[in-house]
Order: structure tokens, then C-alpha cells, then sequence
């Protein structure tokens, strides 16, 4: 930390301070500080007599009832977010409804007030304490990780018990910025940027669920900034960096104005962007790259339109299921899909379908399935799909009548084996005839059929999914995290999380090249198709197609229009030939200052 000049606040003389973390979201906001009070110092402890400790229970029953209603609330308010965000916070969301849904954490609670005669909140803190010790024992990083949910969990629930009301964000002034131990992606969920500026914590890494909801919604970021709230206060005025990681207090006259400068610039920039939209996306070498846009909900046409994209690269479907106790019928999946296709006049929309497990659907299909230990690795995605093959049937029977209105193309998730194509191919041709029998309308032919390469055995054996699929879309984000074994939301080994470790790189690299030989279209979706750094590396190994969320899309663009094809290429090649992938880094580098 250093200091300088004179506070420029509300009138007092204060050093400047500037406070150094990792800046996770490009940008810069200036605004007030609102710093957001954590933790639970003042957690009552006291022993229940007998006869009053079914009166605790109940009360402790209420709060869980009540936290399960916040978090549904809080589950149809986020669907209104970008694409990324929402499928980060909806992950979250299922995962912290699970706790509170008869968990060991809600047992063990109920126990202590049943058998020790604790009181509630008390309790809480007591069992959250024993989970953390016990899973931090097993030295299992996976387990570690999750210690974080149940603590997020027992903070909600000891708030209800006292009646603390959460600090809504509704209520502040415009351009606040919010200061906090950490910040969850449930509260990200709850910022609107028309009133929060930005935002900076003392936890959190680059890779986790915040942070890619932080730029999800343009927020202007900075995590892991140490002391942050030693000496910060409410109404202070902050400027946070999210581009180069640092938080300013108290910033000077002069260094207010060089920031709003710079602020100035990038909304500059920004415009000049926006003058890219009627311009065609060609290399400088007049080679032609798609650039798609991925969506998680309807309403996120208008800003894919806004932006020019070639079309829908990646459409999640999961938002069809979500926040029910039953199941989409046909007829509402297809009505839903329909509208989205029509609002795309006529470019392509790629369907995905539904990508998540069954502990997410088990209120909807009945008790046949049981949370495994690792849900990553476990029943989803299109093995849930295959195991309930009507559930998939009516998914394609709902594409296909949708591709009655416009280009259509169905993409499988999380594929690992031959067999699994075949099984969804004949399912997808049991739906057409089903289709065709009863006269209704639906795509003139089947649409092309794809899968994602996200899991490394997939990419490796790309030759053999190449004779059987119609497409291939690269999904990076699962695709480094399976190559790595690591959880980009696990602060402990999110420093690891490297899209540019050769092996990510020699997969991407080999999948690529097996589409080209089977001559079947290739695009890569997920954050490095959004990163205007990995734009040029991407392009030189051959790849003509990407998706990324709208917002990332036009910088992209700039970007494809200043790069010569075959100076990319070779370049590539020679960061192919790397081991290190700090030099691989430094290659990059070096070429986009080039251009």
C-alpha cells in the first residue's frame, strides 16, 4: 500500500491510499464506498430448558423455510442476468437449496437444539464450525471447496434466526461501490450496474463464480486486496481499477481526474466499438470468422441482435426446467424455443440440450435419483438425458418444431463416448417420425448434430466423434477445468486454472484438426472465445467460428479485423511447439502489441 496526496472526500484531509489485488473485470468505477458489514461477532449462546427446546426447533424449522423462499427469490431474479452470470449464480443457487434441504448441516443443527438443547443460532455456528474442521481433515480440495457453501448457507440462516435483514443494494446512492471481506455470487446476483459502480473484496480469485460474474454483468472488479477494510469507511470515495487490480481511497483532486480521464477514454472506445457492428468480421486478409453470441434466456436476443452477432452459437436450454416441480411439456419448449429462432430472422441458433444433473431435476422426475459426491463428474448433462430417454425425446421433438422457423442445429453436452451419439441420434430420429406421423410441422430435414468437446477423452478421440457428428463446439472453461483437475471457483487452486497450459492447448489443437480433415464445422465457445487476447492464437490454429457472451463480442471483432491470417498461424505453430506456459503467454503477448 502506498499513500499520497489530500483526500478528496467530504472535506476532510486524508492520505490517498492505493491497495493492490487481482483485477479480475476490466474497468474503472468512482463512487461512494458502501462496505458491507460480514460476519457474526454477536452470534447469542445459551442453553434451552427441556420443555422450550421443540419451541427452538420450530423456530430453527421457520428460518430454514424462510431461507429456502429467499433463495428461490433470489434464483427467478437472476435469470434476468447475462448468460455466464446466470449459469454461475444458478449452480450456486441449487447447490446452497440442497443444504437447506435436509443436509447434514440442517440434521446436525436440529440435533444440538434436540440433544444439547443449544439455542438456534448457536447451533449453527457450532455445527458449521465441526463441518469445516472435519472436511478440512480429509485434505480433499474438492471437499475444501464446498466449505464455503455451507458457511454461505449458515449465514443466511443465522441472519433469519436474528431477524438481521440483508443489506439490500437497492437502496444506495448511484455509482456505489461496494468494499467487503468477500462477496458471493448470490449477492452479485443482486447488484444492478445502473447503481453499482464496481466493487472490490479481501477473498476471491480471478477464475471463481464471481469473479466471471463480475464480467458477466461489465462490473468493474478487483479481488484479494489485503487490508481493504482495515481503514476504508461508508461514503468514503474509492476508485477501483478493475483492469490494472488496484483500489484507491481517498483519492487525490489530481488523481481523480486522471482516472475520470481514463474513464472518459474507455467509453470512448466503447463507442468506437459499437461503430464495428455494421462492418463485416474479416480478418485483415479478408478471411471471414463467425462470431456468435451465447445465451441462457430470451430475453438476451435483443442485445445478440444489438451487436451484429452471425447467430446463436450456444442456446442453454436449461432455463426451460429451472424454478419448477414439474417438467417442460413439448408444446411450452417449443413455443419458448420458436420465439427465440424467429427473433434470430434467419441465422443459425444452436440448441443445447439440457445440462445439468438430476439432483437439479429431483423434485421433477421423481426419487430415482441420489446426489453423488461430485456432481462434476457425476449424472448430468447427457447422461442424465439418455438414462431418461422421454425426457429427451420431447427436448428434440420441441427442437425440431422450432426449426420449422428458422435454421436450427443440436448441440449434446458433456459427450464422452461414441455409443451416447448414436443412443441421441436414434431418439432424435424416434422424435422426427413421431413428428412426422402426426403432420406437424417441423425442420424440412433433421438439423446437423453436434457435441461439445469439454471433456479431454472426447478431444482425444475427436477423429472417431468426427465420422459420427455433424459439428463440433469446444467448450473451454469445462474442457481446462477437466484437463487440470481443478475447480476454478476453489480460491486454493484458482491460480492454476491456465487456459494456456499446453496440454488445453494441444487438445484444442487436435480436435480442431480433426474437424478440418472430416470437413464438419468447428466453433469454440466459453471465456477464451470472449478474450480478445486469445482471439489471434485461435484464429491460427484454424478455428473460424466463436461464441462468447454479447458484451464480449464486439471487442472480439475489433480484434479478427486487425490480424493477417497467416502471420497468426505462424505464430501458433510456434506456440505449439512450447512446453511453458509463461512463454506461450509471452508469445501472445508480443503478437497482439504487433498488431
Amino acid at each position: 500500500m502506498r499513500t499520497k496526496g489530500t483526500g478528496a472526500t467530504d472535506g476532510a484531509s486524508l492520505p490517498e491510499a492505493t491497495l493492490t489485488g487481482l483485477g479480475v473485470s476490466a474497468g474503472i468505477a468512482i463512487g461512494p464506498a458502501h462496505v458491507v458489514e460480514t460476519g457474526f461477532a454477536q452470534v447469542p449462546e445459551y442453553v434451552l430448558t427441556q420443555a422450550a427446546a421443540e419451541d427452538e426447533k420450530q423456530r430453527f424449522t421457520e428460518a430454514v423455510a424462510k431461507a429456502r423462499r429467499q433463495l428461490r427469490k433470489l434464483k427467478a431474479k437472476s435469470a434476468s442476468l447475462p448468460d455466464a452470470a446466470a449459469e454461475e449464480i444458478s449452480y450456486l443457487l441449487d447447490a446452497h437449496l440442497a443444504i437447506v434441504s435436509g443436509s447434514r448441516l440442517i440434521r446436525g443443527v436440529e440435533r444440538r437444539i434436540t440433544e444439547e438443547r443449544l439455542n438456534a443460532e448457536w447451533a449453527v455456528q457450532t455445527e458449521m464450525t465441526a463441518i469445516a474442521q472435519q472436511f478440512a481433515a480429509m485434505d480433499d480440495a474438492y471437499l475444501a471447496a464446498r466449505i464455503q457453501d455451507i458457511r454461505d448457507v449458515g449465514g443466511r440462516l443465522i441472519r433469519n434466526l436474528i431477524d438481521r435483514q440483508f443489506q439490500a443494494y437497492s437502496t444506495l446512492p448511484a455509482d456505489s461501490i461496494i468494499l467487503a471481506e468477500e462477496i458471493t455470487p448470490a449477492d452479485t446476483a443482486l447488484m444492478d450496474p445502473k447503481r453499482i459502480a464496481g466493487f472490490a473484496t479481501t477473498m476471491g480469485g480471478a477464475e471463481g463464480h464471481t469473479a466471471i460474474m463480475a464480467r458477466s454483468l461489465g462490473l468493474p472488479a478487483v479481488l484479494g486486496v489485503a487490508d481493504l477494510l482495515r481503514r476504508v469507511h461508508a461514503g468514503q470515495t474509492v476508485i477501483v481499477d478493475g483492469t490494472a487490480g488496484q483500489v484507491i481511497l481517498d483519492p487525490s483532486a489530481e488523481t481523480l481526474e486522471h482516472y475520470e480521464a481514463r474513464r472518459a477514454v474507455l467509453a470512448a472506445e466503447q463507442a468506437q466499438l459499437r461503430t464495428l457492428i455494421a462492418l463485416p468480421s474479416t480478418t485483415r486478409d479478408d478471411i471471414p470468422v463467425a462470431l456468435a453470441a451465447n445465451i441462457e434466456l430470451p430475453h438476451e436476443i435483443a442485445a445478440v441482435v444489438d451487436v451484429g452477432a452471425d447467430g446463436i452459437g450456444l442456446l442453454r436450454t436449461e432455463f426451460l426446467f429451472m424454478n419448477r416441480d414439474d417438467l417442460p411439456t413439448e408444446q411450452e419448449q417449443y413455443e419458448v424455443l420458436r420465439g427465440i429462432v424467429e427473433g434470430m430472422d434467419g441465422k443459425m441458433v444452436t440448441l443445447r440440450t439440457l445440462d445439468i444433473g438430476g439432483e437439479k431435476l429431483a423434485s421433477a422426475l421423481g426419487p430415482r435419483f441420489s446426489p453423488g459426491n461430485n456432481p462434476a463428474l457425476g449424472l448430468r448433462a447427457i447422461r442424465l438425458s439418455l438414462r431418461e430417454p422421454k425426457l429427451l425425446e420431447t427436448q428434440f421433438a420441441a427442437m425440431l418444431r422450432a426449426g420449422a422457423h428458422g435454421p436450427v442445429r443440436i448441440l449434446l453436452p458433456m459427450v464422452a463416448t461414441i455409443g451416447e451419439v448414436r443412443r441421441a441420434r436414434e431418439i432424435l430420429n424416434r422424435a422426427a417420425r413421431r413428428l412426422a406421423r402426426r403432420r406437424v410441422r417441423m425442420a424440412p430435414s433433421l438439423p446437423p448434430f453436434g457435441v461439445m468437446i469439454e471433456i479431454p477423452g472426447t478431444a482425444l478421440a475427436a477423429d472417431a466423434f468426427a465420422r459420427e457428428c455433424d459439428f463440433f463446439a469446444l467448450g473451454t472453461n469445462d474442457l481446462i477445468q477437466y484437463t487440470l483437475a481443478i475447480d476454478r471457483g476453489d480460491e486454493q487452486v484458482a491460480g492454476l486454472y491456465d487456459p494456456l497450459h499446453p496440454a488445453v492447448l494441444r487438445l484444442i489443437q487436435f480436435s480442431t484438426q480433426a474437424a478440418f480433415r472430416a470437413r464438419i464445422p468447428f466453433s469454440v465457445c466459453g471465456e477464451m472465445a470472449g478474450d480478445p487476447r486469445y482471439t489471434a492464437m485461435l484464429i491460427g490454429l484454424g478455428i473460424r467460428e466463436l461464441s462468447m457472451t454479447p458484451a464480449a463480442l464486439l471487442r472480439v471483432k475489433g480484434r479478427v479485423r486487425v490480424i493477417d491470417t497467416i502471420a497468426a498461424r505462424r505464430r501458433a505453430d510456434v506456440i505449439m511447439d512450447q512446453s511453458d506456459s509463461s512463454r506461450i503467454a509471452t508469445l501472445i503477448e508480443d503478437f497482439n502489441e504487433a498488431l
